[in-house]
């Protein structure tokens, strides 16, 4: 299976505030819009991003302005060149951005600040990829070894880095052959057994195909969950769950389109 980490959905409660956020302070520009029956979807991301660098779709439906930010939900990592990042963090404190985990507590190595919703965004330092471009998601999972052998079996991904503590792990995953400016799925597993909350502000990861039904048949075959298949979507995309809820859809783009949407 051939699938390219497309795009990580955060829903919002105030679209125009959000846009105005990520375009204001990570200089990102919208890619295309869906305006939908009760709800608006955005992407988007830097200007110049990689042709299989992932987006960002921000989803805003009507009447939700009480969302919850899940902890299973963790967090979206940005890049930044790899010596410009207590620089490019104090333009952001300049600007009016929260001050929420600063490059000092985190040992210079990286830092975090979070969106008007309260969605974290980590700062990474790294000698690729366009600046701001999204390097990463994390999600929490409760059993490391479940978690990797989905994506790995299921989804055919590689297993590309580790990074052990004493009381967590950090597990990364990535497309086979991916080049380094695409997204990985970071996987952290914390040791003391806890269970997670999903939110209804975290969205889900979207994974694009060559073949959404063939893709698809194989997932079932793998023993996916069978959540949203493609005929109940109009052949559009298709919807799984991993072993802890988080959802992922399967997406098919027409790369001769006018839209980014299937619709």
């Amino acid at each position: 299976m051939d699938g390219t980490l497309d795009h990580v959905m955060l829903r919002v409660t105030d679209l125009d505030e959000s846009l105005e956020w990520y375009q204001t302070h990570l200089g990102y520009e919208e890619k295309d819009r869906y305006e939908g029956d009760g709800f608006t979807i955005v992407y988007l991301g830097p200007e110049d991003m990689h042709e299989d660098g992932a987006m960002l779709e921000l989803t805003h439906n009507e009447g939700a302005d009480d969302l919850e930010v899940g902890d299973a939900w963790g967090h979206i990592a940005v890049r930044v060149p790899e010596d410009e990042l207590e620089e490019r963090y104090q333009q952001l404190m300049d600007d009016g951005v929260e001050d929420y985990r600063d490059p000092e507590s985190c040992d210079y190595n990286y830092a975090f600040v979070t969106d008007p919703d309260g969605h974290e965004i980590e700062i990474v330092k790294r000698d690729y990829g366009a600046e701001w471009s999204i390097d990463h998601t994390m999600i929490r999972v409760e059993d490391a070894d479940e978690a990797l052998g989905f994506w790995t079996r299921k989804f055919e991904y590689e297993h590309t880095g580790r990074w052990e503590a004493d009381t967590f792990s950090n597990y990364f995953v990535k497309p086979d052959g991916a080049a380094d400016e695409e997204m990985a799925v970071e996987l952290t597993y914390n040791y003391d057994g806890r269970s997670y909350e999903m939110g209804d502000a975290w969205g889900h990861l979207c994974v694009r195909v060559d073949d959404l039904e063939e893709d698809w048949d194989q997932l079932l075959i793998r023993e996916a969950a069978d959540y949203r298949d493609p005929e109940s979507n109009d052949q559009m995309y298709a919807f799984t769950k991993d072993q802890d809820g988080h959802e992922i859809e399967l997406l098919e783009r027409d790369p001769d389109a006018e839209s980014l949407f299937p619709f």
